[in-house]
């Protein structure tokens, strides 16, 4: 089995060709994982790399007096752990199963000889770097530029571009954050979150229920984030 390339957005799975992706796939392993296992542990010694089968994680960093704050999702056919293959350094964050979910796992020298075989792999990696930063930026602008329910209504937009999928039922559904982990997200209280969104539920711009957002009108929620504008 091996990772899906379906999605919204260009993945670094799905950036590679069939060979290419051939040929990683036969230098790892399978593996699953349940809802709450960890992936990748900030600080460990990077010995591997992952790239997403199925299933969605979140993306956690810890400071110094133990509180954790997700800063990403990540979903399938993206690359995990690729940082410390190229600095060389500890991992600089916790990666954590939302639900089960599989994952490809590639050892450090392996995926470095895939590389190096595969030299058209190189930007791929550096392509989903790239990706990165800009949404990292993307993420601490709208920390200064909104309050609340604004920073919130922001994020929710950035994860149906970045991540959504349709719905069956209408909408595109986002990935299954909870109300403590969006509020983490965008560095606001769960009651906050919690608010906010039975208010979006009752002018129809979301749906929701635990662990599910179903976002039914972006222009609108689009609108809506305006009014928090500092």
């Amino acid at each position: 089995m091996t990772p899906a390339s379906k999605g919204p957005r260009e993945t670094f799975w799905s950036s590679l060709d069939p060979a290419a992706r051939e040929t990683l796939a036969r230098g790892g392993r399978s593996r699953r994982y349940r809802k709450g296992d960890h992936l990748c542990l900030q600080g460990e010694p990077p010995e591997q790399v992952l790239i997403l089968e199925r299933g969605w994680t979140k993306i956690c960093v810890g400071d110094s007096e133990g509180r954790e704050r997700v800063i990403a999702v990540r979903g399938p056919g993206e690359l995990l752990g690729e940082t410390g293959l190229i600095t060389d350094s500890p991992r600089t964050a916790t990666v954590t199963a939302l639900h089960q979910l599989s994952a490809l796992v590639v050892p450090r020298q392996r995926f470095r000889a895939f590389l190096n075989d595969n030299p058209d792999a190189w930007p791929k990696v550096y392509q989903t770097l790239s990706r990165r930063l800009a949404q990292s930026d993307e993420r601490i602008l709208s920390l200064g530029s909104h309050v609340g329910a604004g920073r919130l209504a922001l994020f929710l937009l950035r994860l149906a571009e970045q991540s959504g999928l349709p719905d069956p039922e209408g909408g595109i559904a986002l990935p299954p954050l909870s109300q403590t982990e969006l509020g983490s997200c965008v560095d606001v209280s769960r009651e906050t979150v919690a608010r906010a969104m039975r208010a979006w539920r009752e002018q129809d711009l979301i749906r929701n229920s635990w662990r599910r957002t179903v976002l039914l009108d972006p222009e609108g929620l689009r609108r809506h984030a305006k009014h928090f504008m500092i």
